[in-house]
């Protein structure tokens, strides 16, 4: 739905107290030229955090992942499984690290 509101329909919905959204304009060039955040290093970042890790203090985060025998990131986006296995084992390296 694409509603355009005239001037007088918004000063009446604004004086009932409804908050107008104003349309987005997103250029595909603005869209292609902005870097992405990459989702998997946020998603081990968060992960890290809940165990209790100190990101810095790990050379090779993959490595060390790997170490942990905790399930890829693809797995995890993927796999209910996956996701409700590695939550007792951020816990236990949270318990390890205090």
């Amino acid at each position: 739905m694409n509603a355009h509101w005239s001037g007088e329909q918004q000063r009446v919905l604004a004086a009932l107290g409804y908050l107008l959204y104003q349309p987005i304009v997103v250029r595909v060039a603005d869209v292609i030229n902005t870097p992405t955040v990459d989702a998997n290093a946020a998603l081990v970042a968060a992960m890290l955090r809940a165990a209790g890790v100190d990101a810095a203090g790990i050379g090779d985060i993959d490595a060390w992942w790997r170490a942990q025998a905790l399930p890829s990131v693809a797995q995890l986006r993927v796999e209910p499984s996956c996701k409700r296995a590695i939550w007792p084992r951020l816990r236990a390296l949270r318990k390890g690290a205090s």
